[in-house]
């Protein structure tokens, strides 16, 4: 009987979640389009159908952001649905505990955070740097907005110092969008700016296109291609300017042991590893809060007050997350404990919760 149960509420929870995933891609993907379509309609090479494939395309990466929501009302509408059918109540009427009725939902949780990592995770990196490189294509001087900060480089060739900054980088390092080139003198001194739209790595020096160049003192000067000389490799790039959140999961064990060696800190990238690695649990935390609002039982006057105690508490844990992330990522705290200790103490105080509640 308990196993055929569990089958039921499994079940129950997985169509729930999966109504959960298709409303917010719905939601997200109308949203993003919109968004989209008055940021770069005008462009030459834009279209309605590939604006329609690059939305698609966005939508894994932000879907990543929304799955522990996703948990967390997935478990609150599939408790309240059960108890509002008195399914939960002749559960109890048979002598099975909450424990028992709780397993196939916190095993669904698991499950999801783990198709989560295998599966959203990937296309995610993959859609985010493909919907660049279509953005950039349909025109370069507005194309791909990647990031809001702009990523820097820095090198010395010879008696030249120079910075290098791109709003975008296409692949894997290689080519460069909406380039800044600011070089200085020996003394620190600015002696030249270039602005491009596009730099490509190619084997030596950094052809830009499109430049413009500006002098102390004197009126800029427009040049179709210019050469500048470097020394850096694509891997160098790729490590200073590719982002945790747009690597793979299972690229990122290797892009560590390469930035390692390059001599770049590694902590966002290991701390991107460990939230990756406590999503799961991340997941099973959140069905335990939704747990704590939902099993009380209430034939009509309960939605309100679990909806908005539910909201709040996982909001709550999900700002504490993503803060000790950024703790992480500067290296304030180990990646392994900005990663894992809000997750361990969330499922301790929701298990505590659920103990009182349930044991007395």
């Amino acid at each position: 009987m308990i196993r055929t149960l569990d089958l039921y509420f499994f079940r129950r929870y997985i169509v729930t979640t999966i109504w959960f995933l298709l409303g917010i891609f719905a939601l997200v993907f109308i949203i993003d389009f919109s968004e989209m379509s008055n940021r770069v309609g005008g462009l030459p090479g834009y279209t309605l159908g590939m604006g329609l494939v690059v939305t698609a395309l966005r939508i894994p990466m932000i879907l990543m952001q929304t799955v522990p929501f996703v948990a967390l009302f997935a478990g609150m509408a599939a408790l309240i649905s059960l108890n509002r059918r008195y399914e939960l109540v002749v559960t109890r009427a048979a002598g099975i505990s909450a424990w028992q009725f709780l397993r196939p939902f916190l095993l669904g949780a698991f499950l999801f955070g783990v198709a989560a990592i295998l599966t959203i995770n990937p296309l995610a990196a993959w859609g985010s740097k493909k919907a660049q490189e279509f953005e950039a294509s349909w025109g370069a001087t507005n194309a791909a907005r990647s990031e809001t900060a702009v990523p820097w480089l820095r090198q010395i060739y010879g008696n030249d110092q120079a910075i290098i900054g791109a709003k975008a980088v296409l692949d894997g390092g290689m080519r460069l969008m909406n380039v800044s080139v600011i070089h200085f003198d020996t003394d620190n001194r600015i002696t030249l700016r270039q602005d491009a739209d596009q730099a490509t790595l190619e084997d030596g020096y950094w052809l830009l296109k499109n430049v413009r160049e500006t002098r102390t003192g004197e009126l800029p000067v427009r040049l179709d291609e210019v050469q500048l000389r470097t020394n850096l490799k694509q891997e160098f790039v790729q490590e200073s300017l590719e982002k945790p959140e747009t690597i793979a999961f299972f690229n990122l064990g290797r892009k560590i042991e390469a930035a390692k060696s390059f001599g770049f800190p590694t902590h966002a990238m290991e701390t991107q590893l460990h939230t990756m690695l406590a999503l799961p649990l991340l997941l099973v935390a959140m069905t335990l809060i939704a747990a704590c609002v939902s099993l009380k039982f209430s034939r009509f006057n309960q939605s309100r007050a679990v909806i908005l105690g539910g909201i709040l508490s996982g909001f709550m844990l999900y700002v504490v997350t993503v803060l000790v992330k950024a703790f992480g990522s500067s290296g304030v705290v180990p990646p392994f404990v900005a990663a894992w200790l809000p997750v361990v103490v969330a499922m301790s105080l929701g298990a505590t919760i659920l103990l009182h509640q349930e044991d007395g």
